[in-house]
């Protein structure tokens, strides 16, 4: 996608390592890095200056195809990158993309490449089939951040946004903020405002009502891992988002690409759940007034917290999964047509 005058993809690989949009510094700066070893892989997935599943699987491949070129031990470097983000599969996706070719440094770029050109043209299918569910001037609402920074130049929830406008659709979109990290308003509500797409931030708790007021018209968010029976995580919050919809009567959709599917898990509770730190809660991050990024505490010093980074929302609840395989039912049958597709 384009960034002032410039066109990126939230990873890619460069001479030095691998290149990457620094997440945690958006929306108040534009900064690029570069990781130079496994272990600054690691850190940048693990720290989520990198995040998004189908981006996270190919900063792996890249990663892996790195420690390939340097030569180091194919087993702990393969056991670092898979242990740093537990929910999302595309990080597994990714690795296995390339651990064939390891032992060739040269093919397995190759093969990492190929892997990130293959995440791309997966998300452009899902703005592809998902666009035709945007009816014209309607209102969308999505959580987290799902678009090109989280899944390489088209995004996955965002993506059927991105081409419903390419067509001349009006499309406005309500961003809730995704607590504790605030995705939404700063990942989410930056990348639109970068398309110039009309949109509102949100607090978390205020979807639900827009819902029952009708003024949202479709829910479309991403996943993490999507279980053999159609359940799906995603970011904390997605599974009340989703009650709300169906109390509302308003279609809710899950959209990912097929790598995201995982059929070595049969529902939703054989889904591992990440745990992050409590100081995520405890703790907000912004700009300050004379423009310096300030983290500040929120709750009493003596209070704990509880932070789990994903939620699973059952597949009853979810109209549809919106697949570059195309859209298909949230169940069994759906799953298994759109991995033969």
């Amino acid at each position: 996608m384009k960034v002032g005058d410039r066109w990126f993809r939230a990873v890619w690989w460069e001479q030095t390592g691998v290149g990457y949009i620094d997440q945690r510094l958006l929306p108040h700066r534009f900064e690029l890095s570069v990781a130079s070893s496994t272990a600054e892989v690691a850190s940048a997935i693990k720290n989520m200056a990198i995040r998004g599943a189908p981006t996270i699987g190919v900063m792996a491949a890249y990663g892996l195809a790195l420690a390939s070129r340097n030569h180091e031990d194919f087993e702990a470097t393969y056991g670092i990158l898979n242990s740093t983000r537990p929910t999302a599969v595309n990080l597994k996706f990714g690795l296995d993309a390339v651990a064939p070719y390891y032992s060739e440094p040269h093919t397995a770029l190759e093969a990492a490449r190929a892997h990130d050109d293959a995440e791309v043209a997966a998300a452009e299918k899902i703005g592809e089939h998902g666009s035709a569910l945007i009816s014209r001037g309607a209102t969308v609402s999505t959580h987290c951040n799902a678009g090109w920074l989280a899944a390489q130049d088209w995004g996955t929830a965002l993506s059927p946004v991105y081409k419903s406008v390419e067509s001349g659709n009006n499309v406005t979109v309500i961003v809730d903020e995704t607590r504790p990290r605030l995705q939404g308003s700063r990942l989410t509500a930056w990348e639109l405002a970068q398309y110039g797409i009309p949109h509102r931030v949100i607090a978390d708790g205020a979807t639900a009502s827009l819902l029952l007021r009708g003024e949202i018209d479709i829910v479309i968010t991403g996943a993490d891992r999507i279980a053999a029976n159609g359940d799906a995580a995603n970011k904390i919050g997605t599974y009340p988002l989703a009650l709300a919809a169906r109390e509302a009567g308003v279609p809710f959709y899950i959209a990912a690409p097929t790598s995201t599917i995982d059929l070595t898990v049969a529902s939703g509770d054989a889904i591992p759940i990440e745990e992050r730190d409590d100081d995520e809660v405890l703790y907000v991050e912004g700009l300050t007034a004379e423009g310096e990024l300030a983290r500040v505490r929120v709750a009493p010093q003596e209070s704990e917290a509880v932070n789990p980074a994903f939620d699973v929302t059952p597949a009853a609840l979810i109209t549809g999964l919106i697949t570059d395989a195309g859209i298909v039912e949230a169940s069994v049958d759906g799953v298994s047509s759109a991995l033969r597709n």
